[in-house]
């Protein structure tokens, strides 16, 4: 670790704090229906889309019907990407005449971007046309990513509204989220992309011949336009296999600066959404508090295991100080560009915010690197998360959390003066169970299967850990793998699928639920009972009972990959 590493960290993290505020704001006016510098241009244009579509404006809906119109949209997405994919030979924007996608890989993909999850078993380069990149996968990184935002919104509602039966219009929702956020920011973004030299075309591959006589495919395509909201909505979903790895995507320096500031920034401003709207933005900051703890947590944990000699070296006898490269640290797999620090920092943030990209592949960090991703996916993204779903869900440990408080003060629990009753407790924690359910389900599912242990490319606990990334990252909708693992196959493409679907769909209706149960609750007055939520201990409350339930819900599975992975490194068995 060097005092430049923790430059760049705590640059980063002023940033955050200091775009969360205003950020905030603008997103709660837009919601709320308010006018913004923006409306005289994107108002017009707002009516127009109700109209075409028969949407009214003033309509609200209860969580039910706000629930169905989600699933059935997302449904209608499944289907039109799908087909969009299987007929990609006979349709245009095709230069490199690339054949129709798979069955299985079609519906795996599908699913991967409707849920905001974006993962990719394929090569995208050699595998996607520019018509599919642009019509189906870059349009699916918005209206998901809005979906995912829509929904906190709903919840915030349900904590903000008091006796009502309605939590907000998920047309409504969807419609401005994408016009006055997502498209505004993706434009001026990507051009500066552009700018920065990210390729935006539609031209063929280019073969070129080195210097060396051999000849190379250089692919290129419309990225700038797929790269920017990619990591605003936190989606993943790179035009390369490399992703934000790949000079195409990640240029310079302060590109990716940009990019890692891009996937926090939605979900900071949320936390500061929240504060706004339940009328006491101090109950905002103390949400970011809590996820601003567990991610500096993670990005020191990550920090100091990258930065450390690989022990694994030891056995062929390569001393540290004499191996520059490993003096630095463990450069295996990382971006040489931006260094260690840069790697830890993008990884930590990618794997807390449903971003497939990655600056160097997690499949090489040392295991206790490799284990803080892993952590921060099965806890459900809730350190600024997925667009959205980091809110949510840090919202639903929040109700777990003062349902104890309130057992420890002896009174009925209660957030923000809505008493939490059996039903918000029992919908928040099957909320909260069906992650490890799709997580430890599905690995132990695939670790008996044959098919399912020879798609590794790595055995012993390294394997494991591969298994298991993968379905915790499908299941936590985030994107990101090992890379040590072939997941192009039959077995992999519909359990990986069905993950997915489970840790989008299962988790949203009883988050709803919760949603719909507090908005038609009255406000309970103040009293010398009430817990605090506003301040450190506060804080600490929920980091503990998050700590709590993430350890004894996944760690015998850690213990079993990354942890006995390390303890064999670090004892020099390669196993």
């Amino acid at each position: 670790m060097t005092a430049n590493g923790w430059i760049q960290i705590i640059v980063y993290s002023v940033i955050i704090i200091a775009i969360t505020r205003p950020l905030g704001g603008y997103m709660t006016r837009v919601f709320n229906g308010e006018r913004t510098f923006l409306s005289f241009v994107l108002r017009p244009i707002e009516r127009l889309t109700y109209a075409i579509s028969g949407v009214r404006e003033n309509e609200e809906q209860h969580w039910t019907t706000y629930g169905f119109a989600v699933l059935l949209f997302s449904l209608a997405g499944f289907l039109s990407l799908y087909l969009l994919q299987r007929l990609q030979a006979g349709l245009p924007f095709n230069p490199q005449h690339l054949p129709a996608v798979g069955e299985h890989l079609a519906f795996n993909t599908a699913i991967s971007f409707v849920t905001n999850t974006n993962w990719q078993s394929y090569t995208p380069e050699t595998t996607m046309s520019y018509l599919v990149e642009m019509a189906g996968l870059t349009v699916h990184n918005f209206v998901s990513a809005a979906t995912g935002i829509a929904l906190a919104v709903a919840l915030v509602r349900g904590f903000a509204r008091r006796s009502a039966q309605s939590i907000g219009n998920f047309w409504v929702d969807l419609t401005r989220c994408t016009l006055y956020i997502l498209l505004p920011l993706s434009i001026v973004v990507g051009l500066f992309f552009v700018f920065e030299g990210m390729p935006q075309n539609l031209l063929a591959y280019t073969d070129v011949t080195s210097i060396d006589g051999f000849k190379q495919t250089i692919a290129q395509g419309p990225v700038a336009s797929q790269e920017v909201i990619k990591m605003l909505g936190t989606n993943g979903g790179g035009f390369f296999n490399a992703n934000s790895a790949h000079p195409f995507e990640n240029p310079s320096a302060l590109t990716n600066l940009i990019q890692i500031v891009l996937i926090f920034s939605l979900g900071a401003a949320l936390t500061n959404l929240f504060g706004r709207m339940v009328g006491d933005e101090r109950q905002g900051w103390a949400i970011f508090a809590v996820m601003g703890v567990l991610f500096l947590a993670g990005v020191v944990v990550c920090y100091a295991a990258e930065s450390s000699f690989n022990p694994a070296f030891a056995s062929i006898h390569v001393d540290q100080s004499a191996n520059a490269l490993q003096a630095g640290g463990n450069m295996e797999g990382k971006e040489v560009r931006f260094g260690i620090a840069n790697s830890a920092l993008f990884a930590t943030v990618t794997t807390d915010a449903s971003c497939g990209a990655v600056n160097g592949m997690h499949d090489s960090f040392m295991p206790l690197g490799g284990m803080i991703p892993m952590i921060n996916i099965q806890l459900g993204e809730i350190i600024f998360g997925g667009v959205g779903s980091g809110l949510y869900g840090m919202l639903l440990f929040v109700i777990v959390a003062m349902f104890v408080a309130g057992l420890m003060v002896g009174r009925t629990p209660e957030y923000l003066g809505k008493k939490l009753e059996s039903r918000e407790v029992k919908m928040a924690m099957l909320a909260i169970l069906i992650l490890p359910l799709s997580i430890l389900g599905f690995t132990a599912l695939v670790c008996v299967l044959p098919d399912g242990v020879a798609a590794l490319n790595n055995s012993g606990p390294h394997g494991f850990s591969e298994m298991l990334y993968a379905f915790t990252s499908a299941t936590g909708n985030n994107g990101s793998a090992f890379a040590g693992i072939s997941a192009n196959v039959l077995l992999y493409n519909v359990t990986l699928g069905v993950a997915m679907f489970v840790g989008r769909f299962l988790m949203i209706v009883p988050m709803l639920a919760v949603a719909g149960s507090l908005a038609s609750k009255k406000i309970v007055p103040v009293s010398a009972g009430t817990f605090p939520t506003h301040g450190a201990l506060f804080v600490g409350l929920v980091v503990g009972v998050i700590l709590i339930v993430g350890g004894l819900t996944y760690f015998p599975a850690l213990a079993l990959g990354p942890i006995v992975e390390h303890l064999a490194m670090q004892a020099g068995n390669l196993y």
